[in-house]
Order: structure tokens, then sequence, then C-alpha cells
């Protein structure tokens, strides 16, 4: 019963989350750009942005949705059901918010959906909330997930194509976004073990650090590409991080089978093949930019 009551947890962030990126998608493009040198002015600029202060309401109640879910039921479990929410994405996008999506994107968030449901559906069933975890492998997982996110946020800088740019900051705020929930997890076994002093740990500061890295590099991304393809690029990126968090780091069972193992790696192929589809309109729209995505 306490996993099923994950489970629904789980669901209901993942329509609330997509609610709430594609409000701050439009509140976002609606704000001055974002500009990193005064982030103070940057976020009163954005929350100044009626769409996007609801977009934020929004993500609040989603993000209390995805504590609770963490606290009662394993990460990698968690992650799985959040993967449905691309599924509604596509659907919200289009029917709600009169968002244009092109095949490519329907291809890809396909896609994406599915390598992550395989992953969801071959991971072995785990008892408990699983919320112990080794400090040597936490410390390595969290900086190597940290290095890849500001890789994609200095990105042009490198090389990497600048009109893509909005894409990487997607995947970059998801990426963090991921780095914050492994840290709210491992927290959440602390504070259930020692009660509010749990909290006094430098996770904690990771937790924060992480999100306002995460809220600037979303806020950024939505401005600089498409809705569609930055809002599942940063839900993919956080739930893989997640998924790979609650195994690498807090020990949830892989499969034992080497026929799930495969199908595993197959699923893990989809979801970068995805990636590596849903910019494709920038491409073929050159510089039409996000004001496309906007009805």
């Amino acid at each position: 019963m306490t996993q099923f009551f994950g489970i629904l947890l789980a669901l209901a962030c993942a329509l609330t989350t997509n609610v709430g990126f594609l409000y701050k998608h439009r509140g976002a493009c609606a704000a001055p750009p974002v500009d990193m040198k005064h982030p103070l002015r940057t976020g009163r600029s954005l929350f100044a942005s009626r769409l996007f202060a609801i977009g934020m309401l929004i993500a609040a109640g989603a993000w209390l949705f995805h504590v609770a879910a963490m606290a009662v039921a394993p990460m990698s479990l968690v992650q799985s059901v959040l993967a449905g929410g691309i599924v509604l994405l596509a659907v919200m996008a289009e029917r709600v918010l009169g968002v244009k999506i092109g095949p490519r994107q329907w291809f890809g968030l396909g896609m994406t959906a599915l390598g992550l449901m395989l992953l969801g559906v071959t991971l072995p069933a785990a008892h408990g909330a699983h919320s112990q975890f080794s400090v040597p492998g936490m410390i390595a997982f969290e900086g190597a997930l940290i290095a890849a996110g500001s890789l994609l946020i200095i990105g042009p800088r490198i090389g990497a194509p600048s009109e893509h740019h909005g894409f990487m900051l997607g995947a970059a705020a998801g990426i963090l976004f991921g780095v914050s929930d492994v840290s709210i997890k491992a927290l959440s076994g602390m504070v259930a073990a020692s009660g509010p002093l749990g909290l006094l740990t430098p996770w904690t500061l990771v937790t924060i650090a992480a999100s306002v890295a995460a809220f600037y590099a979303s806020a950024k991304g939505f401005q600089d590409g498409e809705a569609v393809p930055v809002i599942a690029v940063t839900s993919t990126a956080a739930n893989v991080a997640g998924i790979v968090g609650g195994i690498i780091v807090f020990g949830d069972p892989l499969a034992g089978s080497p026929v799930l193992l495969v199908v595993q790696c197959l699923a893990f192929a989809l979801v970068l093949v995805a990636a590596w589809l849903m910019p494709a309109p920038a491409r073929a729209t050159g510089a039409a930019g996000p004001a496309a995505a906007v009805a």
C-alpha cells in the first residue's frame, strides 16, 4: 500500500509538473531576457510575468508531490512513473495551450515515453523507501551530474551549435533537477532517522544550489528554445538521472535476467535517439526561434 500511495503521488507530480512547465514557458517568453550577471533582477522580472508566476506556483505543488512520493517509495520507481508525464506533455501542449508540435517531435516524445517506461517495467520490485546511501557513491554521482550540467550550460563557448543552446539548457536544468532529487531522497532518509536535525547536512546546500541553478537554466532554455523539446528534455534528463541515481546511490536493484538487461540497454538507446530527434525542427526552421512554439 505504501508503494501504491507513492505511485499515486508520482502520477499527480507528473501531471502538475507538465502543466507548470507549459505556463512557465509562456511566462518566460514574455519576460525580459535572463541575465545571469543580475540574478536578482532577472528573478524579479520572471516572477513579474503572471503566467510564469502561475507556473511556479503549480511547480511548487508538483515538488511537494515529488518529495512525498520519494519519501514512501524507491526512487527508481518514482522516476519511472514520472516518465508517463512525457505522454501527457504532447496532449496538453496542443490541446490546452495551442503549442504546435511537429511530426518529429511527436515521434521523439513517443520514443522517450517508450524508453522510460521500458526502464520502469524492467526494474525489479523493491521494498521500502530505500533512502540509505553510500557517501562516496553520492559524491561521485552528484559531481558527475554537476559537471555534465555545467558543460551543457556553457555549450556554445566550447563549440556546441548555438541554435540548440535552449535545448542544451533544458537538458542542463533536468540534470540539475536530478542532482536536487537525489539529494532530497537522501535527506528524506536522514529526516526520518533524526528528525529536523537531519537537514543539517551538506546535502541540503547541494539541494538548494542545484535547484537555483536549474531554475535559471530552465528559464533561459524556455526563452531560447521551443516549448515541447525543452520541456521534454528537461523531464527526461531529470528522470534518467533519478533512475540511475536510485540504482547507483541508493542500491535499487538491477534486472537479474540477461534478457531484461538487454531491454534496459535498448530503452536507454531509445531515450538517446529521441533526444537527438527532438530539436530537429529547430534545424529545419532556422531562426524561427521560440516564438514559433507559442500560439
